[in-house]
């Protein structure tokens, strides 16, 4: 028999040399949103494809198709058509740093106490890096897997995933499997590891209000002509409550769901970590809920941006119009078309002068998902973690959005989908100065070398 321990302590001795492996991705900046960086992610996803040959895959190969940037696949299948074959799925592309305050530089490795600092280190390089290192000390130690793993990277999930599916009718091989592991996701603290099982969909918006056919002399007609930018104003702060929460379409909380939500670690010093707030600044009130709740399974709504007047355009006149963009998450559970109608009625109703509201969408929606983590695999899942962590994950949601996550929840909606990551609270995702905790990281590369063990039993095929 196989002593996985042994084999997940190789692992870990290991962890320390795959950070120059790290800091050589990142520093590819394959900012997807760049069209500038389109040759670096072309380059990158070669680097991929042969550094995945020389682990020991076979079938690596850069998956191309007409105005996407590409995706990296490769496959083991040396345990035979009897073992189960899983899927890892991660992304190597990233968020872009422009205009952002970074104390370090953003796309190389740095790495300061218990962090690793860099765009992507941990969303989501770090993620799928985990994998690559529990694989390579299983071959080395044994020379082969426990079940058949499959890799797909995907250059693209920092703008929404706009060609996944195209890739999945192009290249259906590269995902013919049996289990699934997403590796994008949270855990609730650095010494709790999550199991992330819903998510809130996107929904942007545009609300236009217009009164007249030009600017007017604010001296000469306010009072008495109204002001599309005060009326703008006021509908918007209709949307929320006095906590600044939006007050419309909000879903009640199973209570057993909530109960268990108490034992989720979002104090308010995570909070204030995690949301990087300034002294004196205090997290939102829970009222009847909790924190977990609120980010997880509550619609929420942000102003993404104005067309109130900028500094240095300023002038005594009324504006003949004003618009804003909103961001609406959807709760799990909810629809994109119920959440629209319920802010669409709100802002339409009793229209300050008679003013024009427009309101349209906007491109980049994304589901909502909610998913019940049940069964082998996730039985199999806890036991991986058990053993590396010490304990079993936690069911999490994230407050964001992931358009992969529902792509594949519908797509192949039998498999059963273990969404994982290194990511942690104070990570600093999408932000400044995003970081990886080194024993997050550690932890997930063991967890890994058990759950491929634990999956290979959990699924065996008869």
């Amino acid at each position: 028999m196989v002593d996985v321990a042994r084999i997940a302590s190789a692992a870990e001795q290991s962890v320390e040399g795959s950070f120059a492996r790290l800091g050589r991705y990142l520093a590819f900046a394959p900012i997807s949103s760049d069209p500038e960086a389109k040759p670096r992610l072309a380059q990158l996803a070669e680097v991929l494809r042969d550094d995945l040959t020389t682990l020991g895959m076979s079938r690596s190969r850069v998956l191309e198709l007409p105005d996407a940037h590409p995706c990296v696949a490769a496959e083991w299948t040396g345990a035979g058509p009897g073992a189960p074959t899983v899927l890892v799925y991660g992304h190597f592309d990233v968020q872009p740093v422009k205009g952002e305050a970074w104390s370090t530089e953003p796309h190389a490795l740095v790495r300061k106490g218990d962090r690793l600092y860099g765009r992507g280190s941990a969303d989501d390089m770090g993620g799928w890096l985990s994998h690559f290192v529990a694989m390579e000390a299983w071959l080395h130690e044994t020379g082969s897997l426990p079940c058949n793993v499959k890799i797909l990277l995907e250059g693209e999930e920092e703008i929404g995933s706009p060609n996944l599916e195209r890739f999945m009718d192009a290249y259906p091989e590269a995902f013919e499997s049996d289990a699934m592991v997403l590796t994008d996701c949270e855990n609730p603290g650095v010494d709790i590891p999550g199991l992330t099982v819903s998510l809130r969909g996107l929904l942007e918006v545009e609300v236009s209000i217009a009164g007249a056919e030009s600017d007017v002399h604010s001296g000469l007609w306010g009072n008495v002509a109204p002001d599309p930018a005060m009326a703008l104003i006021a509908l918007l702060a209709r949307l929320v409550d006095e906590d600044g929460r939006l007050r419309l379409a909000r879903r009640d909380v199973d209570p057993a769901w909530l109960a268990a939500s108490r034992g989720v670690p979002l104090t308010a010093d995570v909070i204030r970590s995690g949301a990087r707030l300034l002294d004196g600044v205090n997290p939102l009130p829970d009222r009847a809920l909790t924190p977990a709740a609120w980010a997880w399974r509550e619609p929420a709504v942000t102003v993404l941006s104005t067309t109130f007047p900028a500094p240095g355009s300023e002038k005594n006149a009324i504006r003949k119009s004003s618009s804003a963009k909103l961001s609406l998450r959807i709760a799990p559970g909810q629809t994109a078309e119920e959440l629209f109608a319920a802010v669409a009625a709100e802002l339409r109703r009793d229209v300050p002068g008679g003013l024009t509201v427009t309101i349209t969408t906007l491109p980049g929606a994304a589901s909502s998902w909610d998913y019940v983590a049940k069964g082998p695999a996730f039985d199999a899942a806890d036991r991986a973690y058990e053993a590396a962590w010490g304990r079993a994950p936690l069911r999490v949601g994230l407050g964001g959005s992931i358009p992969f996550v529902a792509l594949f929840g519908r797509r192949f909606s039998r498999l059963p989908l273990v969404l994982n990551g290194v990511i942690d609270p104070d990570t600093g995702a999408h932000g400044p100065n995003e970081s990886m905790h080194i024993g997050v990281y550690t932890k997930t590369v063991k967890a890994n070398v058990h759950l491929y063990a634990e999956l290979a039993t959990a699924l065996k095929k008869a």
